[in-house]
């Protein structure tokens, strides 16, 4: 008897060699059939495991991304996701500019940013720190205000080598508003924004609380907001939580946003002769 060797019928016959069968990414509009049931219509949409085919009757069916599934003209292919489409447009920093590729260290301006506190500073690095780098500007921090006109004489401010401040609470009437009118070098500008302590420049329902709760005269502020807000933690970790829910501009203030972009438009604009 002639051997005709493995039985012909054995595996998956209807769909042979498949490791050779082409992977065809199933792209909105491709019109394909299904091998099984003979269903034949165009790709309108894919996931990871199926692939859904309207056909020319409006009819849809979701079909699963199996090997040598589908039948395109006539030839037998296996269906896989498309590659994510590229992303439009330009990327956008936490500040809302343009993000700046493969940025590279630069060396630093001599021209300065000073913010009055530790935490000032950090959510300036959260949100314009890769603006920052791009203009090789460096942001330092002050322990308060009270010598701030030392401190401007210790920088020694002149052209090219500009000093941005920026201050809390300043208000008209404020401590922090008679320090900052001794401060009269034009290669120096202070600016401020009305909040008791930058905590408040967050937005609310960034924070996912109501409003900022009024602290009594006499009460440690950020103790008293903690209290008040029944976080029953340390003011240490409480900005943590504040910080880590800030993600991009739109959860700031406008009123601390328009100071910063203030202050890197100073210090990183030449004064004019």
């Amino acid at each position: 008897m002639r051997d005709y060797g493995r039985d012909v019928l054995a595996g998956d016959w209807r769909r042979p060699l498949r490791g050779k069968i082409p992977q065809i990414p199933a792209d909105p509009g491709l019109v394909v059939e299904d091998a099984d049931e003979g269903f034949c219509g165009a790709v309108v949409a894919c996931d990871k495991e199926a692939v859904t085919l309207e056909d020319r009757f409006g009819r849809r069916r979701v079909f699963p991304l199996a090997p040598a599934a589908f039948l395109l003209e006539g030839k037998t292919v296996t269906l896989v996701r498309p590659a994510p489409a590229a992303a439009k447009g330009p990327t956008r920093s936490a500040s809302g500019s343009i993000a700046v590729a493969g940025l590279r260290a630069r060396v630093a301006k001599e021209s300065r940013i000073y913010v009055e506190g530790v935490h000032d500073a950090a959510l300036v690095e959260k949100i314009w720190g890769h603006d920052l780098r791009v203009e090789g500007v460096v942001v330092e921090y002050l322990e308060g205000v009270d010598d701030l006109p030392a401190i401007v004489d210790e920088f020694g401010p002149g052209p090219g080598r500009r000093l941005g401040v920026l201050v809390d609470h300043l208000v008209a009437g404020s401590k922090e508003s008679r320090i900052a009118a001794q401060v009269t070098s034009p290669n120096v500008l202070v600016v401020g924004h009305p909040f008791v302590d930058v905590w408040q420049a967050v937005k609310p329902s960034a924070v996912g609380i109501p409003a900022w709760p009024s602290v009594p005269r006499g009460v440690p502020w950020k103790e008293g907001v903690i209290d008040a807000l029944g976080w029953r933690v340390e003011p240490s970790e409480a900005w943590r939580r504040i910080l880590g829910s800030v993600h991009s501009y739109t959860d700031l203030e406008p009123e601390l946003l328009g100071r910063v972009e203030e202050l890197i438009d100073f210090v990183t604009t030449e004064e004019l002769p």
